[in-house]
């Protein structure tokens, strides 16, 4: 096994999908780093900080090496003897590079100009890719709360059926959620758009008499945007990126915990969708295990943790701390990676969901209606009094359950109520979809605020 499991050639496709895979690999994240120092050079020789020949020379190089693992080694090996991250790269380009072409490599920047504009341009590539996904979610989740929003199950407290709800309700209640994420995501895209070039403690003195306007041109270049003053210590917009995953991933776990917990043999009520030649266990044949549910957990997991590893950076020495920046290389292409991993397995979890509403309502009767103990005692309440009303209705209900007679039957042979509420038969009291009427009035609320948007 690779001893990082978003790399293993087993396992990986569990961890992360090859859009991801196509940002964060390293490959694909050294090519970039690339291109990024052929526009820098080019932008600098449009402003004669450097010479023009060498600029063409250096992109050219550049723009025609490729990211293969013999180069990858021989980059390594640079590190490895000077110790600087990206001296290997640099004497990597050197040696490819016209004579004194190479001398002008890299000029006037550092590490973390080059690796926090990659990282912008990084996360603004997984910004589109959580976007569609999180679309894509809530197309499938909108309609399925509208097709159930009459549909009677039992609303559950501390594990216990509580109230009679509908499982459109509970589907409204995830999309609203997700629905708040993609404002959130609008929200915090400009803030990502910001790339670094400002030089060793972020003063710019490095690029010259002409500096902001490399800087314009070299963001314009990379569609990026230059910040307002440099943020080479400032690293709460990544810190952000990272607990908008949080709260996004969080969703998606509470989700597929919820139905990890309504597949269970016992409830039955919803299930994951099957796909021929899925095996649920080795030894138990039988099983179908709620599979993706089950690592939507362990994936948000990883987001969580990676994020309080992302948060020790706002914790910043001086105008650079090698301690809080440099965990965020390994720190945000995981939390990014496993966040896009569990967008897509949520999406395919809901498309293929398989609901039981038969056996909801099998569950509800299994309290024998005693799931209606509160809307019967707000009605006594309104003739007695709420405290009387309590105890008239938690006398019965310990009496008739430990009779076993139902809910029904105990109400309308006690005349402590019936004398107070005689018609609640032809009421219909005892029809559980009569209790839920506000269940559906705010799934189709809900709806019509998100078709106006």
């Amino acid at each position: 096994m690779s001893s990082l499991i978003f790399d293993s050639k087993i396992y990986g496709s569990a961890w992360a999908d090859d859009d991801f895979r196509a940002i964060f690999d390293e490959p694909a994240m050294v090519t970039d780093w690339l291109e990024i120092l052929s526009v820098l050079a080019e932008t600098q020789a449009h402003f004669d900080l450097i010479p023009k020949d060498a600029a063409l020379a250096i992109a050219e190089t550049c723009r025609a090496t490729v990211v293969d693992g013999d180069f990858l080694d021989e980059v390594g090996v640079g590190f490895k003897d000077s110790g600087h991250s990206t001296q290997g790269l640099i004497l990597a380009i050197f040696r490819r590079c016209p004579e004194g072409a190479g001398e002008w490599f890299y000029y006037g920047t550092t590490v973390q100009d080059l690796t926090d504009t990659w990282m912008s341009r990084a996360i603004l590539k997984s910004h589109v890719l959580i976007q569609q996904s999180l679309d894509k979610i809530l197309a499938i989740l909108l309609p399925m709360a509208n097709q159930y929003k009459n549909t009677t199950m039992a609303g559950r407290t501390h594990g216990q059926q509580g109230l009679p709800i509908t499982f459109g309700f509970k589907v409204a209640n995830w999309a609203g959620e997700m629905a708040r994420h993609s404002e959130r995501l609008s929200e915090i895209r400009p803030r990502l758009m910001y790339g670094q070039l400002s030089g060793g403690v972020g003063s710019m003195a490095s690029q010259g008499s002409r500096g902001f306007e490399i800087q314009k041109m070299f963001f314009d270049t990379l569609n990026l945007l230059p910040a307002p003053v440099s943020w080479t210590s400032s690293r709460d917009v990544v810190a952000e990126w990272s607990q908008l995953l949080v709260l996004i991933c969080g969703t998606a776990d509470r989700i597929g915990h919820e139905i990890y917990n309504l597949q269970r043999s016992e409830i039955g009520e919803v299930r994951e969708g099957f796909i021929e030649g899925t095996v649920g266990s080795i030894t138990m044949p039988h099983k179908r295990n709620p599979e993706i549910s089950e690592h939507l957990g362990t994936l948000s997991r990883i987001v969580r943790h990676n994020a309080a590893l992302i948060c020790e950076g706002l914790v910043h020495e001086h105008e650079r701390d090698g301690r809080s920046w440099k965990a965020e290389w390994n720190a945000v292409p995981q939390a990014t990676m496993a966040a896009g991993k569990t967008m897509s397995l949520l999406a395919g979890l809901v498309q293929n969901l398989e609901v039981d509403p038969n056996r909801m309502l099998a569950n509800l009767e299994i309290t024998k209606g005693f799931v209606l103990s509160e809307p019967l005692m707000l009605a006594l309440a309104a003739k007695v009094g709420r405290k009387t009303a309590h105890e008239i209705i938690y006398e019965m209900s310990l009496k008739a359950q430990e009779a076993g007679m139902s809910f029904k039957e105990a109400v309308l042979s006690n005349c402590d109520i019936t004398t107070h509420l005689p018609n609640l038969e032809m009421e219909g009291f005892f029809n559980y979809a009569q209790h839920t009427d506000y269940c559906a009035a705010m799934v189709e609320r809900f709806l019509n605020e998100e078709g106006g948007k």
